[in-house]
């Protein structure tokens, strides 16, 4: 029999401002700076009203380089556009996942659609670390759909697994990713159960966005916490004890130096510092919307 991971960390998402966009931040925290590779973790739930002005909402045209930025959709939509000429909205159920590279410019609103008729729109953001050698790579993006998303059926159907990044139980998820990662996200209805294996070399962590779980060789997490798992075990199994949404994340350490900046992650700060330099020079593009 696989032996369960255990827990090593238990982080409550707390609240948080960016900008105007009040959020939930379980990681980073004070206590812990990142979960290599994984940097940031931002949970948003906003209500978009038909009086609000278009270029209020979302996030203004910004730049990035070194990572990776990954929007989940849980309610609503994202229109991306970019500064490589992406223009795309994801719908609830997808995820959009941009390899920053070299550096890329983007912004993030709600859709027309929304911005016509209002809505709510819930998403969570996460930050993967790139390894160094490939900082400096072209950048990419994919839009994948939650129908474009292959997921997988368990336990009676009351578990559902969509597969992102990674391999779970034979199936690819769609996205490439620079390092190897697996990106589950996972929908339970109370009672059901399931058990999935994780590489054994990688850390992974796991988020709820609500409801309630049972970790075996744990007990009992509740909504907005994010549990970091221990490198001690083959599988983490899961059984819900209400209906509950979650994200099964977990990647190969990079084990490299860490120096970041805004939206900069590099591994020096001589890096950062070029990376701001060639921003203000206009090395990642423009973006006019």
């Amino acid at each position: 029999m696989q032996q369960n991971r255990t827990v090593a960390r238990l982080l409550f998402a707390e609240e948080t401002d960016m900008g105007d966009l009040p959020l939930r931040q379980p990681l980073p925290t004070r206590q812990v700076e990142q979960y290599d590779p994984f940097l940031l973790l931002h949970h948003l739930t906003t209500t978009i009203q038909q009086s609000d002005y278009p270029y209020k909402l979302g996030v203004d045209p910004h730049p990035h380089r070194g990572f990776s930025p990954v929007t989940f959709v849980y309610q609503g939509g994202v229109h991306h556009r970019d500064s490589r000429g992406n223009d795309s909205v994801v719908w609830a159920g997808g995820t959009q996942w941009m390899n920053a590279g070299r550096g890329i410019m983007h912004s993030e609103r709600p859709p027309r659609e929304m911005q016509e008729q209002g809505g709510v729109q819930e998403i969570v953001q996460l930050w993967v670390n790139t390894p160094g050698m490939l900082k400096m790579e072209q950048p990419a993006y994919f839009a994948l759909q939650s129908e474009d998303t292959p997921t997988i059926s368990e336990d009676e159907g009351r578990v559902q697994i969509a597969v992102v990044a990674g391999e779970y139980s034979g199936t690819r998820g769609p996205v490439k990713t620079p390092s190897p990662v697996m990106v589950l996200r996972l929908t339970l209805q109370s009672g059901g159960r399931c058990s999935i294996p994780i590489p054994a070399y990688h850390n992974a962590m796991l988020y709820l966005l609500d409801g309630q779980v049972t970790l075996e060789g744990f007990g009992l997490i509740e909504g907005l916490h994010l549990a970091l798992l221990n490198r001690d075990g083959e599988t983490c199994t899961i059984t819900a004890r209400q209906d509950t949404r979650l994200l099964l994340l977990s990647g190969e350490p990079l084990d490299e130096p860490l120096a970041m900046h805004g939206p900069f992650v590099m591994n020096t700060q001589t890096e950062v510092m070029q990376a701001m330099r060639d921003y203000q020079m206009g090395k990642m593009g423009m973006l006019f919307e």
